[in-house]
């Protein structure tokens, strides 16, 4: 009997050991892949207009010769990546257009084209690696209105157009154009999308589409699938978290075109990093969609700004979609052919820093310590110094463990301008058990790139409750973090469900739907998820702490069904209940 009793306690013990080995397998199998977090880790060029901050927007991404490129407003220059991930930056001063704003690129016949707004100037270069575009002297002229946020297209039987649109009064247009003949334009230019914040609240203008009117209509963009174009187009301003993209279908290039009822398809209010308006979806090496887009700081400028990448699909109706609600948490770049309707690329690391007890060496007023991990990128921490010694720490309560840190450093009273060049901060992040003993993790007292918002994915997994970070080089300004954020699992058990949703639409105007829920236990926040079909919930917005959402971006004449999950830093906890909001009767 008792040699059973041993052979079974012996079996137990492989199986167990076996588990263990297994978890440990796939943490390093995601430790090998390319991990990245929004807002996008690049050396953005700061701006100086009684304000000093970085700018980059109205992003456009493609892939020639091995690589992709990388163009954004006021950045002046450039970026290359094999990846998606590393990215080099590529000064330019050919591009005499430069500093004009949306840039747009288009690979055609082993060359790259660059347009941006305002000038229709259109350059060439066969080797973007390097600072030798020419200008092709085009003989495109714009059409009917504006000049400004131009968008190539090039379909797949050669022929090219340019979509052009950037107004809270004016429609998006599209124009053929003869790329054999300098771009002259073939025919006349059409009304392609008409404002309409009417009926899609999403399009009004505010920081909670609040404020009635109009906002901008803008940046559009096109993609080709299935044989039906989609045109996409940003709104309602580059300033407010609301920022998104909506897409309009049609069987031919310049229309009509059929506004599409699960918009908007890149849509990310809520979160550290919000906003996913103004961008371009593009096709990976293998074959997936991206979008890449302009994400909302304007503090300091109503354009500081910042880039961010989401992965994009099609839906099972063919409506183009995509994942953002998790996408300023760490998540992987594929080396294949991935179905993201099925995977939505995130690890399932956990925010662990936030709302946790924080101090720090000083602060000054209205920049305090909690700033720093209050996940709002809007908001910060700023020393009283920039000297060397100045730190910030934070306590997680209970050993964790650490998977990934992104440090997001704010530049608080920088007076860099755009020909400076570009900062670099030197610093060490040291973690503890006891807040007394301190272990080096992170070393970046030689570093000498600028790296605003890089996401350190740690070797090993550590499990600390400490966390501290400490400048190490005298700088101009202060040392200052939008937020110091710790990814991890906490350890111990998830939220509970959410037991019910109180769902309210608005009857006199039905674009605004009203939510409520009683808290749930253990729950750091939630994930309120919508859509217009009940297998369709792709549009999210994360919430800390509270427990209601007002929405005033929803279309006036849909139905739209709901769900919620909680979380906290131990993982989401979903819950399947769908709601419904019916449009009026």
């Amino acid at each position: 009997m008792r040699n059973h009793k041993l052979h079974f306690l012996l079996l137990l013990l492989f199986i167990v050991a076996g588990m263990s080995n297994c978890t440990q397998e796939k943490a390093d199998q995601k430790r090998d892949r390319k991990i990245v977090a929004n807002p996008m880790n690049l050396n953005y060029r700061f701006q100086y207009d009684g304000a000093s901050r970085r700018e980059a927007a109205d992003p456009v991404i493609e892939y020639f010769n091995g690589k992709y490129y990388l163009f954004a407003s006021k950045s002046g220059g450039y970026w290359s990546s094999p990846d998606l991930a590393d990215w080099t930056f590529i000064p330019c001063k050919t591009i005499t257009t430069l500093e004009h704003y949306a840039p747009t690129i288009m690979v055609m016949n082993d060359a790259m084209y660059f347009m941006n707004s305002t000038s229709p100037k259109i350059f060439k270069s066969s080797n973007p690696d390097i600072d030798n575009w020419e200008d092709i002297e085009s003989e495109f002229e714009f059409q009917i209105a504006g000049s400004v946020d131009p968008s190539f297209f090039l379909d797949d039987d050669g022929r090219v157009y340019i979509y052009w649109g950037c107004s809270d009064k004016d429609p998006i247009i599209g124009v053929e154009v003869d790329p054999k003949n300098k771009f002259k334009v073939i025919g006349e230019a059409k009304i392609l999308i008409e404002h309409n914040q009417d009926k899609y609240g999403w399009e009004v203008k505010g920081e909670n589409n609040h404020l009635g009117v109009a906002g901008y209509n803008e940046g559009p963009a096109m993609i080709k699938y299935k044989g039906k174009y989609y045109l996409q187009y940003a709104a309602p301003g580059t300033e407010v978290r609301v920022y998104g993209a909506g897409v309009y279908m049609s069987e031919n290039p310049l229309g009509p075109f059929t506004y599409v009822e699960s918009n908007p398809f890149s849509f990310k209010p809520g979160g550290f990093a919000a906003g996913a308006g103004h961008g371009h979806v593009f096709e990976d090496k293998y074959g997936n969609y991206w979008h890449v887009a302009t994400i909302k700081i304007s503090e300091r400028h109503m354009f500081e700004r910042r880039l961010g990448l989401f992965p994009a699909f099609m839906d099972n109706y063919d409506e183009l979609q995509c994942h953002t609600v998790l996408t300023d948490y760490p998540f992987y770049i594929p080396e294949e052919k991935i179905d993201f309707t099925k995977n939505d690329l995130s690890l399932g690391w956990n925010i662990l820093s936030f709302d946790k007890e924080a101090t720090a060496s000083s602060s000054l007023p209205d920049y305090e310590i909690e700033k720093a991990n209050d996940e709002q990128i809007e908001t910060w921490w700023a020393a009283q110094t920039g000297k060397a010694n100045e730190w910030w720490q934070v306590d997680l309560e209970k050993k964790m463990r650490v998977e990934a840190i992104q440090v997001n450093f704010a530049d608080h009273n920088f007076t860099n301008k755009a020909e400076d060049p570009r900062p670099y901060y030197q610093y060490i992040i040291e973690a503890s058990n006891n807040g007394t003993d301190w272990d080096l993790i992170i070393d970046r007292r030689a570093n000498t790139e600028d790296m605003p918002h890089e996401l350190i994915v740690l070797d090993e997994p550590l499990k600390t409750r400490f966390v501290r970070i400490t400048n190490t080089k005298d700088m101009d300004g202060n040392f200052s973090l939008y937020d110091l954020r710790v990814f991890g699992d906490g350890l111990a058990k998830n939220a509970q469900k959410v037991s019910d949703l109180t769902i309210n639409r608005d009857k006199t105007d039905s674009r605004i739907i009203t939510i409520e829920w009683e808290p749930a236990k253990h729950a750091t926040g939630y994930i309120v998820r919508w859509g217009v079909r009940k297998d369709q919930l792709n549009n999210a917005k994360m919430i800390y702490s509270e427990n209601e959402f007002e929405g005033r971006f929803f279309n006036r004449d849909s139905n739209y069904y709901f769900s919620i999950d909680s979380f906290n830093e131990n993982g989401i906890t979903q819950n399947n209940k769908i709601y419904e909001a019916p449009k009026p009767s």
